[in-house]
């Protein structure tokens, strides 16, 4: 499939979660996900972002499906149908390279979503996208996502400044 061929409708499923295009249902539970200090600690600015702010970033991310051909993914909870965050594929214009990247409710963490739905999205990034290499941009303390990073068989590649601030580049080809 060529990139920007992809429908909105791409869903992908894992043995635990539910990978699916953002609806406005979603912004109660994604705004408070993005509410949480901690979540919120290494994305963009690192602070908590708005109800407004979270239906921008809903928009923005099915924009990006529409732009692209791909974008992130509500990331749901199989058995209780629970958002938990979004996973997917990220590369808007001016970005260093297609970035898999994710983000899940604190209450989630340390289940191993992260490293399920990121290997999911990678794999779509592969073998549906024929893109030969995906990377993370992650903040250098940020060593959670770092492992998700080295459990998805990527390594570091380089340090670079984005948005201000510097950002490990992990990566690893096809």
């Amino acid at each position: 499939m060529a990139v920007g061929e992809a429908p909105l409708s791409v869903i992908l499923e894992t043995q635990r979660l539910l990978l699916r295009p953002f609806c406005a249902s979603d912004l109660d539970a994604y705004a408070r996900i993005c509410a949480d200090p901690e979540v919120m600690r290494y994305i963009g600015a690192g602070v908590p972002r708005s109800r407004a702010d979270a239906w921008r970033d809903m928009a923005i991310f099915l924009g990006h499906w529409t732009l692209r051909g791909y974008g992130m993914w509500a990331a749901v909870d199989r058995q209780s149908l629970a958002l938990v965050g979004r996973i997917g594929l990220h590369n808007p214009e001016g970005w260093p390279s297609l970035e898999v990247g994710w983000l899940l409710d604190r209450s989630r963490w340390g289940e191993g979503l992260a490293t399920e739905g990121g290997l999911a999205a990678m794999n779509y990034a592969f073998d549906q996208l024929d893109q030969p290499h995906i990377s993370s941009l992650i903040r250098p303390d940020n060593s959670a996502s770092i492992r998700v990073a080295e459990k998805l068989g990527m390594t570091r590649e380089r340090l670079i400044t984005l948005n201000g601030g510097d950002v490990l580049v992990y990566g690893r080809n096809r």
